[in-house]
């Protein structure tokens, strides 16, 4: 991991086309602007985690026996 420090108004760049820039710093709390090409997905790290947490829960494994006793039954 990569560890910066700046001030209000100063910023990063990645890749040429990812603009990171401090627009505010209160009581412990800290506001950033992003600029960045439409087609890139900016989320918040406690979002992405519940996306894929609820991604997990929807996902179904399924016993192989049960299908084979599935196919048996459908199989004219």
């Amino acid at each position: 991991m990569l560890i910066l420090s700046r001030k209000v108004n100063e910023g990063i760049v990645i890749d040429d086309n990812i603009h990171i820039k401090v627009i505010s710093i209160d009581r412990g709390s800290v506001r950033l602007g992003f600029e960045a090409p439409e087609s890139t997905l900016i989320l918040r790290a406690e979002l992405k985690e519940a996306i894929v947490s609820e991604n997990q829960k929807a996902s179904v494994c399924v016993d192989e026996s049960l299908l084979e006793n599935i196919k048996k039954v459908i199989k004219p």
